[in-house]
């Protein structure tokens, strides 16, 4: 089975978490972790290999983070890698229309969920430009 994986700073994975399950539903394969503020990485470092040790020999995990390089994300990854398993796939830089894409098409080719998410991901990001009603008046 493949899992999307929401790693993050702070409370910024479970509210996309819970943003998510209001755009699909049932989010039974979205898991996500963060650590949080205060928190010793060797905290979030037990609870990553709590949550990695639920997952069945051959599931995929397909992991979103908030920043690549984060310790949210190179904890996670180095308890994969202690455990001896490996990413489908890791992006940074994670939004909703990232996670939509991941979680919507996560039974995908990998080479369609890459495209779809950075794709998204980037349309996702632009300027709302005001205009005031002198302006709708020229």
């Amino acid at each position: 089975m493949r899992y999307v994986c929401l790693v993050s700073h702070g409370g910024f994975a479970r509210g996309l978490y819970d943003t998510l399950s209001m755009f699909v539903g049932n989010c039974e394969e979205v898991r996500c972790i963060t650590l949080e503020k205060g928190e010793a990485v060797d905290q979030l470092s037990v609870r990553c290999k709590e949550m990695l040790e639920t997952f069945q020999e051959g599931d995929e995990l397909i992991v979103l983070a908030d920043l690549i390089g984060g310790s949210p994300l190179t904890t996670f990854l180095n308890c994969m890698d202690s455990l001896g398993k490996k990413p489908l796939i890791v992006f940074g830089g994670m939004n909703l229309a990232m996670a939509l894409n991941a979680v919507m098409m996560k039974e995908q080719e990998v080479e369609m969920i890459r495209e779809a998410c950075l794709r998204e991901a980037g349309d996702a990001i632009k300027e709302f430009a005001l205009v005031s009603d002198e302006e709708e008046d020229i």
